[in-house]
């Protein structure tokens, strides 16, 4: 809802999002609407159609921004340019974002410690780039009698990861199957953002590079590479048989 004080919209409209179903020009359904100019100016209650020609004079649109205010708030805006900026903002925003994943990995009671070892490594870099890991126990069997002996091994996982894994979901039963889910520690989880940020950062440097790579072909500079400096110091070649050879003071 705007609030006027002194005759004047206060600044709802710096950094308003227009929903994705907003209406726009002859789709407005008010008699009369509040309308802002293109530079922010307040232009006044204006009917409909009064509002209309002023987009239509400055080559815009005028998009309904506050529908729920008495008049609704509209103003005038290239809302096709609105809509490019709004997208391009997301996929920039999409692009830092860290994705995390949740992988699962299968151990048994009688599971080798090579084995074991094995899937825990995998377990901590897994960890180490910000993603969540379930750890499940399966039970085969009579297995499922000795609960315990899934409990040690979560209990053994939660000990070898202690230094990067925190546990969000404490072991329990599901079926014939024990699990747990682990997530990385604040600090680890803080460096995964961190590394994700400037990976973004190094992609938009490359994808602001100039297309193909090439660089500017300008004349070498004093103390450029040696092998420019030996071609520009390179003898001229002698003049042609029969060429009238050129003497000092241009005398012939």
């Amino acid at each position: 809802m705007p609030v006027f004080r002194g005759g004047y919209l206060l600044p709802l409209l710096e950094g308003f999002h227009i929903a994705r179903d907003q209406r726009t020009n002859r789709r407005i359904r008010a008699r009369e609407v509040r309308v802002v100019g293109p530079e922010g100016e307040q232009l006044g209650v204006l009917p409909i159609e009064a509002a209309l020609e002023r987009a239509q004079a400055a080559g815009m649109d005028l998009v309904e921004v506050n529908p729920m205010a008495k008049p609704p708030v509209c103003k005038i805006m290239d809302y096709g340019k609105f809509k490019y900026e709004e997208k391009k903002r997301a996929s920039e925003a999409k692009k830092k974002q860290v994705v995390v994943h949740l992988k699962e990995i299968k151990l048994r009671p009688k599971t080798e410690e090579h084995d074991y070892e094995f899937k825990v490594r995998n377990v901590r870099r897994f960890l180490e780039e910000g993603n969540k890991a379930k750890v499940t126990i399966m039970f085969r069997g009579r297995e499922i009698t000795h609960k315990e002996l899934g409990s040690a091994i979560l209990d053994d996982v939660i000990k070898d990861l202690k230094d990067v894994a925190v546990v969000e979901q404490m072991p329990r039963m599901e079926g014939r199957q024990m699990f747990m889910i682990i997530a990385p520690n604040p600090k680890v989880a803080a460096r995964a953002r961190e590394i994700a940020r400037q990976q973004a950062a190094a992609a938009e440097k490359a994808e602001g590079k100039p297309e193909g790579g090439k660089k500017n072909e300008a004349a070498p500079a004093a103390g450029g590479k040696p092998e420019d400096q030996a071609a520009a110091q390179a003898p001229v070649p002698a003049p042609a048989v029969g060429a009238p050879a050129s003497q000092p003071g241009g005398a012939k």
